[in-house]
């Protein structure tokens, strides 16, 4: 997890998972209090985020790293889950919670927690990283820190590039009190006039094209001595607050401070009324900028003449003003993630090319297997970062793109980035006279305006574009290969757990899976022309697909558990997702463990379920695994040995991708990855691994030290090890 780009928080829409109506069995033999808050589970999971700031085990400007991406979380929290909180209310849709608490006593838990949390985490910095990273020779600087050199130097910079673009608006019965933008940086500036003596108020916006931490030069006095920092950085609103009277000739400066608002980012698309869906969608992001205000931060030294001035033009209360030490918004850390101190990051991991895949001619750098060729010899199961995206999925799509042989390819696409060779794939796929079809999900939150842009050039391109069906988001990962191979059609397919993002997959843990079973392949054709038409309606082969059948499907394998549990038969659970808040899957799963079934779920973030309650949760065990790689893939499996069925796909057990979302699961068939994939639950499951154990009234407790206090296994790390060695003993049987 490296920068604010790229973090899923699996926070979903504010229509998703709120406050739907909750669907009990008749009769239920289940407690009323058998669910956790989801609001308050996920800022549990951001507070392992920062827990992982805090450890000094951690490599320094990883450490810096969690704490720029739990603040990129919680900004993304407050603009999606809260915002739509306070819109229920407002609406007055402000129906009980799945716990039966009501969103206005949920935003007084949020209010709280996120008050603690962001000033823990604000000391995380000033008191614990910030030192550790000056001794580092890193250094976060004060004005009054500076020589004379280095601010000279500075003043300069400022002339030059920071003066021309800043725009000071002064607040007078002449001009009304300024927009303040989401998430941007702003000094309140309170002048007197010199003459009149009247005080105004001025906004000031930290100008956002600008790096927020600015490099000292390296000229400055001290820079040849080895014992001043080498990478030493000013925060530009510090550089702006001391030129100010640069700004406001001939006033007298009375009080400076930094604030930030936090807007509603959330959006709302009528899809049936909405003709064309990308205008629709680009009228409404023009819409998001100017959404109410539901956080404001504020410098604890603000005054309160200012503060009250901002909360009476802002319409903002005093219980959403969080008060904490300069500087604000700590996203400016992801700039560190510039500094070339390998010694301070994790040790770099070059993913390894899946065995199957690897080329004949391995002593050519360039040398690519026959991607058709390998997969006819049965499924490949790849395992990203630790498996290589770009010799597989990437691959893949670039051979079909070339290959005189294949008619036709076709793709989800929900997630892109920029200069994205899956991109390009398709459209070179399109000037080689195949059809190529592109359902872009359009509507993938916060990446709308880049997959807006991604559509357009795809369809000039020739590439047929869909964006879905309408009420859905197409949130399944999945590609389909037509080959003509002696007189025959062949489909190759590829179903994933992640986006088909090259960036994504070097620092997002999936599964994949590539397969040319018909089964599959008619399964993904059928799913791709009902996805291209009008809806979903067919079951499925070797899929398990939503909105229809998914939920249905996972409900009938665990209750095939529980039966044999109640048998006498041994009986297992094993559920790996990013959230898990469905209510009927997290009954069944107390039914399930009330049966006997050994229930084991890891998940990376919200979690609904419960670990602490007498005769229903005995047998169930929840862990959560955060660090170097975000944990992303999903896998269900159910039984062991012969009678097992396993699954891997795009879906967590939330309401928006069982219920709105076209999601697809499918069952991995090969023994041995089933076995793999079991045993990487296992791995996460195992009480010598470091993760988080899920305890009482949804609290969270870090075990990674032993009894002895030695280091409990990685889990990733020892996952990293173990596809090395089963790939080196893979390729000598072979």
């Amino acid at each position: 997890m490296t920068d604010s780009t790229i973090v899923d928080t699996g926070l979903g829409d504010s229509e998703d998972d709120d406050f739907d109506e909750l669907i009990e069995a008749a009769g239920s033999d289940l407690p009323d209090h058998r669910y956790f808050d989801r609001e308050l589970s996920w800022l549990a999971f951001n507070q392992r985020v920062l827990e992982l700031a805090e450890d000094p085990t951690v490599p320094l400007l990883e450490r810096a790293n969690f704490l720029a991406i739990f603040a990129s979380n919680l900004d993304e929290f407050f603009m999606v889950r809260v915002a739509g909180l306070k819109r229920r209310i407002v609406t007055g849709l402000a129906v009980p919670t799945n716990i039966g608490t009501t969103p206005q006593k949920v935003l007084e838990w949020i209010s709280n927690m996120a008050h603690d949390l962001q000033e823990r985490h604000a000391r995380v910095w000033s008191e614990d990283v910030r030192p550790a990273l000056a001794a580092e020779k890193i250094e976060f600087v004060e004005w009054d820190h500076l020589t004379e050199r280095e601010r000279t130097l500075l003043y300069e910079y400022f002339e030059e590039y920071v003066y021309p673009v800043l725009m000071p608006l002064a607040v007078d019965p002449a001009h009304p009190f300024p927009y303040i933008s989401g998430l941007s940086l702003n000094l309140a500036v309170r002048i007197r006039h010199s003459r009149t003596g009247r005080e105004e108020f001025a906004r000031i916006k930290v100008p956002p094209m600008l790096p927020r931490a600015i490099r000292v030069p390296s000229e400055a006095d001290g820079a040849d001595d080895p014992d001043s920092p080498r990478d030493r950085f000013l925060p530009l609103e510090m550089l702006i607050a001391q030129h100010l009277d640069e700004l406001f000739p001939g006033m007298e400066l009375i009080e400076h401070h930094a604030f930030r608002l936090t807007r509603n980012e959330d959006m709302v698309i009528e899809e049936d009324e909405s003709e064309n869906l990308i205008q629709a969608l680009e009228e409404e992001l023009l819409r998001r900028r100017f959404g109410p205000p539901i956080r404001l931060e504020i410098t604890e030294d603000m005054d309160d003449v200012t503060l009250e001035l901002l909360l009476d033009e802002l319409d903002i209360t005093h219980q959403e003003v969080y008060r904490l030490p300069a500087p604000l918004d700590l996203r400016a850390l992801f700039q560190l993630n510039k500094v070339d101190r390998p010694d301070l990051r994790y040790n770099k991991h070059v993913p390894v090319t899946a065995l199957a895949f690897q080329p004949v001619d391995s002593d050519s750098k360039h040398a690519k297997a026959d991607v058709f060729a390998q997969i006819r010899k049965g499924d490949v199961l790849v395992h990203h970062p630790y498996e290589s995206f770009a010799t597989s999925v990437q691959t893949f799509l670039e051979q079909a793109a070339r290959d005189p042989q294949v008619l036709a390819i076709k793709q989800t696409l929900y997630r892109t980035s920029g200069d994205s060779p899956i991109v390009q794939a398709l459209i070179d796929a399109a000037e080689n006279g195949k059809q190529v079809l592109a359902l872009v999900e359009v509507k993938a939150r916060f990446d709308e305006a880049n997959n807006i842009e991604w559509a357009r050039i795809l369809e000039k391109s020739g590439v047929h574009v869909v964006y879905g069906l309408v009420g859905l988001k197409t949130h399944c990962k999945i590609a389909s290969v037509l080959r003509e191979e002696h007189g025959k059609l062949r489909h190759y397919t590829h179903v994933g757990t992640g986006n088909y993002n090259p960036k994504t997959s070097r620092l997002y843990e999936d599964i994949g899976l590539f397969t040319c079973d018909p089964v599959v392949g008619r399964d993904v054709t059928r799913l791709f022309n009902e996805l291209s038409g009008y809806a979903i309606e067919k079951k499925f082969k070797r899929l398990l697909t939503a909105p229809l059948h998914l939920r249905k499907g996972l409900l009938k394998r665990i209750d095939r558990e529980t039966r044999r549990a109640a048998e006498g038969k041994p009986a297992y659970v094993r559920i790996k997702v990013n959230s898990m808040v469905d209510e009927q899957i997290i009954d069944a799963l107390y039914r399930a463990s009330m049966a006997g079934v050994r229930v084991d779920v890891w998940v990376r973030g919200i979690c609904s379920l419960r670990v602490d309650l007498p005769g229903v949760s005995d047998n169930i065990r929840v862990r959560s695994v955060l660090g170097r790689y975000l944990e992303h893939s999903r896998i269900f499996a159910f039984g062991e040995g012969e009678d097992a069925t396993v699954y891997i796909g795009s879906a967590d057990m939330m309401h928006r991708n069982l219920d709105r979302r076209v999601e697809a699961l499918v069952q991995v068939t090969d023994p041995r990855h089933m076995q793999d994939l079991i045993n990487y639950v296992d791995l996460a499951m195992n009480e010598g691994s470091a993760t988080w154990h899920l305890g009482e009234n949804g609290s969270w407790t870090r075990h990674h030290l032993s009894a002895d206090g030695e280091p409990l296994a990685d889990v990733q790390d020892t996952t990293m090890s173990l596809i090395q060695r089963r790939r080196r003993s893979r390729q000598t049987r072979r």
